[in-house]
């Protein structure tokens, strides 16, 4: 009797820019192997943030990712807008960090799918 195996769909590789469905299947798959960075400033990412996030604001970003952070993990990145997370992104990327996605939207298209938030 032929036995059937059924696999378990792995999420797709980061991408450049990513947007917060592709995160979540990630999540909800299990992966432990990426970071989701909050570049806003402290007060904002105290106020709301996305669920498992760390707060890096932008001026601190390097110093504290390079404290903290490998250069191979998976870093998803989001500020206050798309700018602004372009721009940590490249931030990042300067620095040598090699898997970095712009999480497009940030945190409102995550509050706009009704994805998991910390904070008030």
């Amino acid at each position: 009797m032929a036995k059937l195996f059924r696999f378990i769909p792995t999420p797709e590789a980061i991408q450049d820019r990513s947007n917060v469905s592709a995160l979540k299947k990630r999540l909800d798959w299990g992966e432990p192997a990426l970071t989701i960075v909050d570049v806003r400033d402290k007060n904002a990412f105290n106020t709301r943030h996305i669920a498992g996030a760390i707060a890096m604001p932008m001026g601190e970003l390097i110093e504290r990712a390079n404290d903290s952070l490998e250069q191979v993990r998976d870093i998803y990145v989001y500020g206050e807008t798309d700018e602004q997370t372009a721009e940590a992104a490249s931030r990042l990327r300067g620095a040598g960090y090699e898997h970095i996605a712009e999480l497009v939207g940030g945190l409102t298209a995550w509050k706009a799918a009704k994805y998991p938030i910390e904070g008030v």
